[in-house]
Formats: structure tokens, sequence, C-alpha cells
């Protein structure tokens, strides 16, 4: 293998494994938030249970999301230093300002909502909760507007070799951006969502045959869930539909390659299924099931704009940008070939499919656990806990495939140009990789992958612990009114120090 695909491999695997963590704690982080605020307003233990088991299982997924989140950044320098020296001044702009002001605040207010039970007044404790949960949609947001500057630059000149940044402002406010930050977080909503439907589906389901008090922090929470999955869902779709009408008009190949479109259509027909080799870029050997003329409306909110396809595409953007990459030693076996302008039609076209199938399905399930719970229904059979259990996949599959995707759906480009933009501002992905050997990557490659194996060990071991021993596992020793702390004072209803939450429930 070329360093090129190398590098490629061990980014995307970094990336995907990271991205595991990262909707996880920012739907979580806000959800927790919120039953931190009803606990507050209406002193009800069970929401404070509930804030307490959930924030535990944050705090075990933010942990590793930092882990894991800290390589990213390296590997500009690592692997893609070219990439780096060319755009790095004004992608950096966005990572500084990630790091230096949404992380800060993230991690600030994440120990004292974690240190703080006994030590600060329940509703400053309450904002810190609130000013962490926000940190980390802010964090997304700098990190979306950076990545969204790679597939639609804007508020750049080109300036001796490379894009020099004219307004910060045109960076964070980019249209791609303004679309990809509501799609992202409220897929990060959509995981959470499924992660308190499946878990707390299983211990309803345990608690089905007793009168258990935790049986209402199961119950608030699957509805808590069912409702916040059912919701995200809505919203990726109206986000999506947006994104939809920016992919045609900024990365008109990528919505071709969604669809394995090789000819152009007026009106074009949206794809649901295809039967045959979807990476044959001429068709002659793929049956597709359409819906007439919905890709049109997808793309431009009528049912007869024209979609191109890939043939006409592959021609403009040879015209365009060149039919062959630069003679230069550094791109190895690439130097002076033919530039492929195709990404890889069965990534792009399953992966678009595998994102909206796995998120509706998602959906199903939550809205399924809400019917059969209704009143103070609990199904007896099994399928209804492995059903929600296996549904917590979902979620996270899709998002991973929307990712995938996005990235591997704007080759061969690493910085996409923007037809309408400042000419040389585009980077090919042959030409963004550093100078390496292949035996240099390999280690990295190895050592990267086998590190995070035994991560997602810990944190798989770690959150099943955690799962399976319950709310009472979460809690402190002697906590809530059963043991020596509780609402009845600071000490304890015998006078004595109670738990590192007793001053909590007596503020």
């Amino acid at each position: 293998m070329e360093v090129l695909d190398l590098a490629r491999w061990q980014f995307g695997i970094t990336t995907v494994y990271h991205f595991l963590m990262v909707p996880l704690t920012i739907g979580l982080s806000v959800l927790v938030a919120g039953m931190q605020t009803a606990w507050v307003r209406t002193g009800d233990e069970r929401y404070y249970r509930m804030t307490r088991f959930w924030g535990k299982l944050l705090l075990v997924n933010f942990a590793m999301g930092v882990v894991t989140g800290i390589v990213q950044e390296f590997q500009f320098g690592m692997n893609w230093s070219a990439y780096s020296r060319f755009v790095g001044d004004v992608f950096g702009a966005p990572l500084a300002m990630e790091g230096l002001v949404a992380f800060f605040v993230e991690s600030t207010f994440l120990g004292l909502w974690i240190f703080g039970w006994d030590r600060l007044p329940k509703r400053v404790h309450l904002a810190c909760a609130w000013a962490f949960s926000l940190a980390t949609v802010a964090s997304a947001y700098f990190i979306l507007a950076a990545n969204s500057w790679m597939q639609h630059p804007v508020g750049a000149e080109f300036v001796d070799g490379k894009p020099t940044m004219t307004s910060i402002w045109a960076v964070l406010t980019n249209s791609t951006a303004l679309a990809a930050i509501p799609h992202t977080i409220a897929g990060a909503f959509a995981v959470a969502a499924s992660f308190l439907v499946g878990i707390a589906c299983w211990h309803l389901w345990r608690k089905r045959r007793t009168d258990d008090a935790d049986r209402r922090v199961w119950r608030s929470s699957v509805k808590l869930g069912a409702w916040t999955g059912a919701v995200a869902f809505a919203v990726l779709a109206i986000t999506g539909d947006v994104q939809g009408k920016l992919m045609f008009e900024q990365q008109p190949m990528k919505m071709a390659a969604a669809e394995a479109l090789c000819h152009t259509e007026q009106p074009a027909s949206f794809s649901i299924l295809a039967v045959g080799d979807v990476a044959d870029a001429d068709c002659e050997n793929v049956k597709t099931f359409n819906v007439p003329a919905l890709l049109s409306f997808l793309a431009h909110g009528d049912f007869s704009t024209e979609v191109k396809g890939i043939e006409q595409l592959v021609g403009e953007y040879q015209e365009r940008y060149g039919t062959n990459y630069p003679d230069d030693p550094a791109l190895g076996e690439l130097a002076g070939k033919p530039v492929d302008y195709v990404p890889s039609l069965p990534v792009t076209y399953w992966g678009f499919r595998i994102m909206i199938g796995f998120g509706a399905l998602s959906a199903a399930i939550g809205l399924a656990a809400l019917w059969l719970t209704r009143g103070d229904r609990i199904p007896d059979s099994r399928w209804f806990p492995r059903l929600a259990l296996a549904g917590i996949a979902l979620p996270f599959i899709a998002n991973s495939a929307g990712w995938i995707f996005t990235e591997m759906g704007r080759q061969p480009f690493v910085v996409v140009p923007n037809p309408t933009g400042v000419d040389g501002v585009w980077m090919y992905t042959a030409t963004a990789v550093s100078e390496l050997t292949t035996g240099e990557v390999w280690t990295s490659l190895i050592a990267l992958t086998s590190v995070y194996a035994v991560l997602a060990a810990v944190e798989v071991f770690l959150i099943v612990r955690y799962v399976r021993g319950g709310v009472e596992a979460a809690l402190p020793p002697g906590d809530g009114p059963r043991g020596s702390g509780g609402p009845d004072g600071p000490d304890g209803p015998d006078g004595k120090r109670g738990s590192d939450d007793a001053l909590a429930f007596a503020y």
C-alpha cells in the first residue's frame, strides 16, 4: 500500500472511533443537564437518581473521547503536513477557538460539576452542568466550521500559493457549516436517545414484576429518550434536505455519487435500492428501484430540475481542474497519472442509505418503546429489551456512515473547490500527505489501532459494569433519602454528615 492509502486508513480509523464518543457526549450532556434541572425545580428524587446514573455513563464516555480526540489534531502534523502548511492560516483559527475557548470551558465546568456536589450551592452546581453541556455544543460548532471550510472554502483569498483568511466571520457562518451544525447536533441527540431507550427498557423489563422505586427512573428515561429520538429524527430530515440542496450547488459530484447517477437526468429519479455493481461508473450492470423526480426535488425544491450525472461531471472537472496529477515524485505512483474524479461509489451510495435507514429504524424503536410502555405497561416478552438494546447501535452506525459518506464523497479533494469561490483554493488529497515511508505510517497505524482497541475494551467494560449495577452503583455510598444523607439536611436526619451529595440535597 502507498503512503497515501495508509495515511487515509489511519485517519479514517481514528476519526470514526473518536466520533463514536462525540455524539453520545454532546447529546447525553444536554439531557443530563435537563434531568438535573428537573430535580432542582421539583425536588423529585427520581430526577436526581437519573442525573447520577446517566451522568456516570457520560463521564466514562467523555474521558475516552478526550483521550482519543487528542490524537486527531496531532495527525495533521504527522501524516498530513503538506495539508497543514497549505490551509493552516484558515483551518487553524477555528481549531484554536475550539481548544482555547470551548474545550477550556467544557473541561473546567465538568470538573466543577464532578467535584461540586457537596461543595457548591444546588443552583450553581446546576449552572456548571449547563455550562459544560453547552460548551460541548460550542466545541462541535468550531470543529464543524473547520470541516465545512474544507467542504466549501469561503472567507479566503489565494496569496503566495496558499489560502489566506480574509474573514473569520465568513468561515464561522459558512452556509455549509450552518446546515451541518444542526444536522450533527440532531444526530447526537438521536444517539443519546437510543442509549437511554435501550438501557432503560432493559432495566424496566428486569423490574417488571417488582414495585422497585427505580422503575420510575427507567420509565421516565424511556419516555425522555423516545421523544428526544423522534424529535431528533424530524430535525435530521429537515436539515438533511437543506444539506442536499447545498450539495447540489457546491459538490455536484458527491450528489451524483450518492445516487450512483451515471448519466444526467431531467427530471432526476431518487434511487431507493440498487441491484448490481454500483462501482461500475457507466451503470451498465446496475438496476435501481427509483422514485420518479424525487431527486430533482431534493436537489432544488422542484420536480423538473436537471441533475448532472457522473459522466458529464467528470468532463467538467477535467476541464476546470486538470486531467492529470502534477508530475511530482512526492506523489509516488500517482505522479503524472490521470485524476479519478469519481469517489468510491459503493461507499457513497450505500453509506447514504445506511445513514437514512438506520436513523429511521432507531426513531421507530423509540416510538415502539413509547407504545409498549404506555400507561403502566411493561411487556413480558424478551424481544422487547433485546430489540431496544440492539437499537442502541443503530444511530451510532448511521452517524458513522454519514461522516464516511461526507468525507469520502469529496474525493479526490481534501479541500473541495468552491464553484463560485477563489481560484486555487482547493487541494488534492494525494498532494496533502506528508513525505513519509510506508514503514513509518504502518508503525503509527498499527500502534494507534492497537491502543484504540484496548481503550474500546476498557470503555465497554466500564459502561457494561455501571449499566448492570443500575442506579445504586452510580450513587455514592449511603446516598439518598434511604441512606445517611438526604433532604433533611447536610448532615442527614441523624445529625451526622452523610454522602457527598447531602449539601446539594439540603440547599
